[in-house]
C-alpha cells in the first residue's frame, strides 16, 4: 500500500522577489503553485497510491475568481477516474477563504470536518486517518488532544496542521508536543503549516512535508511531498517525492581570490557553472548571489553595485539556457587592510580616515552634507530610495549613519592603488 502526504500547497500564491526584475520569466511565476501540484498529481497516478493525504493550505487565503478552485477539481478529478481517493483537511489559509466553504469537490475528496476530529476508514487497507479541519484561520487551541484513539490493528494516520513546539518562524496554531502526538499510538502523523521539510521521529512517524513549492528567497532547495509505503506490519519506507518547478538557491562566492572585478565576475560564472551541474534538467532557479570575504577587490568594487549586478545578469545569461535567474546580488566583502592598519600609515589616507572617523561628531560638517545631499535625494524616484538604505538615510536627515557605513568602502576604494 502506498500514499501520497503533502500540504501547504498555496495554490496561486504569488512568487515574491522576481517579478520586478525584467529578466524575470513572467509567465512561469503566473502558474508554478499550479504547475508543482500537476506534478504531484502526475506521481500519483504514475505510482498508483491508494490514497492522497493534504494536511492544510490547499490555498492561500482568498481567491480573486472561481479559478483557482476549477482547477483543483481538474486535478481531482484525473485522480477520480483512476481512483484515487483524497482526503483534505484545511488549514489557516483554507479558513480565510469563504469560496473554500462553498465549491463542491468531486466525490473522491473527502474534507476533515471543523466542528470536532473525525475518522474516515478506508476498510480495504485498513487504514483510519483522523483529522479536525481548521474552522478560523487564528486556530490557538490544542485540537490533538480531541483526536479519538486509533483503530486497533490497523494503520492509524493522524492529520493535523500544526505549529508543533519549537517552530517560532511560524504562527502557532494548534499548539501540541511531539510527546503528546507520540502518545495518541498513531503509527504516522501528516503534519502540515511549517514550510520546512522535517522527519521529527520515525516510531511513529511525524513528518513536515514542506511545501510544494518554494515562494521567495527565504524558502530555499527542494521541495515536494512524501510517498509513504506500508504493509500490514506498518509503515515500511518515508521518501521525498520532489516536484518543485522553480527552485531558489543562495549561491554564497568567496571573493577573497580576486584582485578585480573581472576576478569576482568569473568567480560566480563558475560558481553558477556547478549550480547547473547539480540540479536537474527540469527545474528553474532563481539565485540569490552574496559575494563576500576580505579581498583585495573590495576597493574597486566600491560604488559598482549596479555594474556588478548587470555583469552577475550577464554570467546567468551567458550559461546557454535560460533556466536561471539572478534574484539579488549582496556584496558583503571587507577590505584586507582594517581600521587599525590603515591609522597606522602616515599619509593622506591615514589623514582621511582620522577625519571620517570624527564627522558623526561634528554638527556643523553633518549640517552642511545634509544641505548638499538634500536636494539632489529629493529627485530621485521613491522607488530608488526605497531600495537604496543610502539614499534612504539621507531622507531621514541620518548623514551620520551614512558618513559611518560608507567610510571602510571608500577608504579601501581610494588606497587601491596606493
Amino acid at each position: 500500500m502506498k500514499f501520497i502526504h503533502t500540504a501547504d500547497i498555496h495554490l496561486d500564491s504569488p512568487l515574491l522577489g522576481l517579478a520586478a526584475y525584467k529578466d524575470a520569466p513572467a509567465d512561469l511565476l503566473r502558474t508554478v503553485t499550479r504547475d508543482a501540484f500537476t506534478r504531484l498529481v502526475d506521481h500519483a497516478i504514475e505510482e498508483m497510491v491508494d490514497f492522497m493525504v493534504i494536511a492544510g493550505d490547499l490555498y492561500d487565503g482568498g481567491w480573486k475568481d472561481y479559478n483557482t478552485g476549477h482547477y483543483f477539481c481538474r486535478e481531482m478529478g484525473r485522480l477520480h477516474q483512476v481512483g484515487i481517493p483524497v482526503y483534505l483537511l484545511f488549514g489557516n489559509h483554507d479558513a480565510d477563504s469563504e469560496m473554500t466553504k462553498k465549491l463542491t469537490l468531486p466525490p473522491n475528496v473527502h474534507q476533515f470536518e471543523t466542528r470536532k476530529a473525525n475518522t474516515f476508514l478506508i476498510e480495504s487497507l485498513q487504514v483510519a486517518l483522523h483529522g479536525r479541519s481548521y474552522k478560523e484561520a487564528a486556530t490557538v487551541e490544542n485540537l490533538a488532544s480531541s483526536y479519538p484513539a486509533p483503530v486497533a490493528g490497523w494503520l492509524n494516520i493522524g492529520v493535523l496542521h500544526t505549529a508543533l513546539e519549537g517552530y517560532a518562524a511560524h504562527a502557532n496554531y494548534a499548539p501540541c508536543s511531539l510527546a503528546e502526538l507520540t502518545a495518541k499510538g498513531y503509527d504516522y502523523w501528516a503534519l502540515g503549516h511549517v514550510h520546512e521539510h522535517a522527519v521529527l521521529q520515525q516510531k511513529p512517524w511525524v513528518v513536515f512535508p514542506g511545501n510544494l513549492q518554494g515562494r521567495h528567497i527565504r524558502e530555499t532547495g527542494a521541495r515536494g511531498a512524501m510517498l509513504i509505503t506500508a504493509d500490514a506490519t506498518g509503515i515500511q519506507s518515508v521518501e521525498r517525492l520532489l516536484v518543485d518547478v522553480l527552485r531558489w538557491q543562495v549561491v554564497s562566492v568567496d571573493a577573497a581570490p580576486a584582485t578585480t572585478l573581472e576576478d569576482v565576475v568569473r568567480l560566480v560564472g563558475r560558481a553558477f557553472e556547478q549550480l547547473i551541474a547539480e540540479t536537474p534538467d527540469k527545474i528553474y532557479l532563481s539565485v540569490r548571489v552574496c559575494i563576500h570575504g576580505k579581498t583585495a577587490a573590495h576597493g574597486e568594487l566600491f560604488g559598482l553595485e549596479s555594474q556588478l549586478r548587470e555583469e552577475v545578469l550577464g554570467q546567468a545569461a551567458g550559461q546557454g539556457i535560460e533556466r536561471l535567474w539572478v534574484e539579488k546580488v549582496r556584496l558583503e566583502t571587507e577590505p584586507l587592510t582594517d581600521a587599525a592598519h590603515m591609522a597606522a600609515r602616515s599619509d593622506a589616507i591615514a589623514d582621511l580616515q582620522k577625519f571620517l572617523a570624527q564627522a558623526p561628531d561634528d554638527a556643523a560638517l553633518l549640517a552642511a552634507l545634509m544641505a548638499d545631499f538634500r536636494p539632489l535625494v529629493d529627485k530621485v524616484p521613491l522607488e530608488l530610495i526605497q531600495a537604496l538604505p543610502q539614499l534612504n538615510a539621507i531622507r531621514r536627515g541620518d548623514v551620520a549613519s551614512l558618513v559611518q557605513s560608507v567610510t571602510p568602502d571608500l577608504l579601501a576604494y581610494l588606497s587601491k592603488s596606493n
